[in-house]
């Protein structure tokens, strides 16, 4: 039987990637879902964001599994287009029952050299933007007065310091202090509130991108893929993997968003091979 059937998830941050993902294996296991991203650029992100066409083949991915969608252009930095999102999540499905706080970018910078925009940027869609999703999840599982899940997609970076990446690690550690109080303040609501954790990921924030693989590789002129796989797998990952799928990401979300597991709240699950790098503080 499937895990989720009759259930209503929302995922922020689906346009592609993890959060698109999340979206699929959610409906694999019977979810109707509501997918959200930004669907533009945000200028300091040194990559390429995701366009209303990935977010419309996130759609047609998710209908794929036989279950229904909906995408909505959203901006997770604007309370009021996430309020929006989980608005129209009840009027066309009548409730919420999972919600995967999932959008995140990251620009890098050392910390003495990172402008405003930079830091901001990632703060607003990473810590203040989880923020967004938690609260605007919260009201309509109170209501209904059934429970819930709200899922927040922390890092391994939420755990330790990280050599240009302190915008990151610090909106990312914000995360984990965001789902450790929601879970407080929700369980009386049977609402679970838990994180997963990440290690590399091949996903468009770091896979391909040239300018993590000039972190990961720093003496290397023009670093390629094997380049950055040889660096994850001597510093990062203790499982002999460069690179974690979102499929297995994904394993994880479906799980904390499954009665396996009703009784698991302020849990921050690592999925990261093991991960233990050279940039910890």
């Amino acid at each position: 039987m499937s895990k989720l059937q009759g259930k209503v998830a929302v995922v922020t941050g689906a346009a592609r990637s993890q959060g698109r993902s999340h979206a699929i294996n959610l409906a694999r296991q019977g979810a109707d879902v509501v997918v959200c991203d930004i669907s533009g650029q945000i200028d300091s992100a040194p990559y390429a964001l995701s366009s209303a066409e990935d977010l419309a083949e996130t759609v047609r991915l998710v209908e794929q599994e036989d279950r229904r969608c909906v995408g909505i252009t959203a901006d997770v930095r604007d309370s009021a287009a996430v309020d929006g999102v989980f608005e129209r999540a009840v009027e066309e499905f009548g409730r919420v029952d999972v919600a995967v706080s999932n959008a995140a970018i990251f620009a890098a910078e050392k910390l003495v050299d990172m402008s405003d925009d930079q830091w901001n940027d990632v703060m607003d869609v990473n810590a203040t933007g989880s923020f967004h999703t938690v609260r605007a999840a919260a009201r309509p599982m109170i209501e209904q007065g059934e429970g819930g899940r709200i899922i927040c997609i922390s890092s391994t970076a939420g755990r330790q310091g990280m050599d240009h990446f302190g915008n990151y690690t610090a909106s990312k550690w914000a995360v984990l202090g965001l789902m450790k109080t929601a879970s407080m303040e929700l369980a009386p609501h049977s609402i679970t509130v838990n994180a997963v954790c990440p290690g590399a990921t091949k996903t468009n924030l770091i896979f391909e991108n040239k300018r993590v693989y000039e972190l990961f590789c720093p003496d290397k002129e023009n670093p390629t893929t094997a380049d950055v796989e040889e660096v994850i797998l001597r510093d990062l990952h203790k499982l002999p993997v460069p690179w974690i799928e979102p499929q297995d990401i994904s394993n994880a979300v479906v799980f904390l968003a499954s009665e396996e597991a009703r009784y698991v709240t302020g849990l921050a699950l690592d999925v990261n091979c093991g991960l233990s790098s050279t940039w910890a503080a």
